[in-house]
């Protein structure tokens, strides 16, 4: 099915979906405005604290729109759910690991244009590619600096994060969520890597400063080849912050706020912690779902850690992005 196509079908399967859900019947048929730019839609918490398999479905990092419509979620405790566009049930789990049978801790999830699956582990941090049946077929080069001390620069939990392919698919972009050690704090590196035949090659790498704080969990390409950034960070106490960026390659990666998050109706959500809106959480994933000539509907998750002060949240935005 091609690209445009299926990202229709799912674009339209969420706004029908009768799990997310917004205030009350009025409020689901508009838009709530976060800024000039985003609009919250609807959210669902359907799969909070659920099971499918006898598999936990949280710990989600990463969304990405499958071949067939469908939604792939990616856990970080190596689990890859397929998931219905229409009512975000579950349909299959998928265990992965590596090499070894280790498990990975994976945070960045893309379908490559074959239907095979790229994954980050910010163990490493490393990239591979498995098979629908969830067979490692290939690993990615990784510099040597990008990797976890002490054989590298990388800080422990802080590599690997983000992965998006760019339009017409030959070049695949990988973001660290927090700067290298000996590195400004706010100097964030993306690397990529170019396709050739087969498989991808190093190429070159970019730098995203973030704000004061944050972290970059996700990115995800537009069909411009631009960049949606998510920057993240937590505070005990008070809670997450959450905010929206468009960067631009090919312009030093100069970046604009779409939204704060934090400026969102919260549309009846509730917290179990503090949060500066209780519709916030720990937001780490992010796909866009559908196009039309003036908006992106872009899709959040949130990882809740299994944690029972977090939440699995799923968060649909209309994102109005000017070329």
């Amino acid at each position: 099915m091609p690209l445009r196509t299926h990202l229709a079908l799912l674009a339209a399967g969420l706004a029908a979906a009768t799990c997310l859900t917004a205030a009350g019947p009025a409020q689901a048929r508009t838009s709530h405005a976060c800024s000039p730019s985003v609009s919250l839609d609807r959210f669902s918490d359907a799969l909070d604290k659920t099971t499918y398999e006898d598999t936990f479905v949280g710990n989600l990092s990463a969304l990405a729109v499958d071949r067939d419509g469908s939604l792939a979620a990616l856990s970080d405790r190596s689990s890859l759910f397929r998931l219905d566009a229409r009512t975000l049930t579950p349909r299959s789990v998928l265990p992965l690991a590596e090499e070894t049978g280790a498990a990975l801790d994976s945070e960045g999830l893309v379908v490559d244009r074959d239907g095979t699956y790229l994954v980050t582990s910010e163990t490493e941090p490393s990239i591979r590619r498995y098979s629908r049946d969830g067979r490692v077929l290939d690993r990615l080069p990784v510099p040597d600096d990008l990797r976890v001390s002490p054989a590298g620069r990388g800080r422990p939990n802080g590599t690997f994060e983000g992965l998006t392919l760019l339009p017409g698919g030959r070049t695949l972009v990988a973001s660290m969520e927090y700067a290298l050690s000996g590195d400004p704090a706010d100097t964030v590196r993306f690397q990529t890597w170019t396709r050739h035949g087969g498989h991808f090659r190093l190429a070159g790498r970019y730098t995203y400063r973030t704000d004061p704080g944050l972290g970059v969990p996700e990115i995800q390409a537009t069909p411009d080849g631009r960049l949606l950034v998510l920057e993240r960070g937590f505070t005990a106490g008070v809670g997450n912050t959450v905010r929206l960026y468009l960067a631009e390659p090919r312009h030093a990666m100069r970046k604009t706020l779409l939204t704060d998050l934090v400026t969102c109706p919260s549309l009846g959500a509730t917290a179990e912690q503090p949060q500066p809106n209780p519709l916030l959480d720990n937001i780490e994933g992010m796909t866009i779902t559908g196009r039309t000539r003036n908006a992106l509907t872009v899709l959040l998750v949130s990882d809740d850690n299994q944690n029972p002060a977090q939440t699995t949240r799923f968060y649909s935005l209309r994102v109005r992005v000017r070329t």
